[in-house]
């Protein structure tokens, strides 16, 4: 099975919590992820982002559960990076 190493999201998310705690939440969910976060466009109630996140391996179940729980949306995946997960493939 290929495993994701980096996915770059298009996500709309409430003012709170803010982009700090938003990315922080993110990152935490595994000591390897490194999560970049660029605000594009800001309305009354929402932002929206790109939201870059990379590491080893990526559960993006877990990942998508979290930006849904933090009351955000995932509205596409704008790029993806993924290697083969043979046997032969390094952890």
């Amino acid at each position: 099975m290929a495993i994701v190493t980096r996915v770059v999201l298009d996500v709309l998310k409430p003012h709170r919590p803010n982009a700090l705690e938003f990315a922080s939440q993110l990152a935490d969910l595994d000591p390897g992820y490194q999560v970049n976060l660029v605000v594009q466009e800001v309305d009354d109630k929402t932002q929206s982002l790109i939201l870059s996140i990379s590491g080893a391996k990526l559960d993006f179940d877990e990942i998508s559960r979290n930006i849904t729980t933090m009351g955000g949306s995932v509205h596409s995946i704008d790029e993806v990076d993924v290697r083969g997960g043979g046997a032969e493939a390094a952890p």
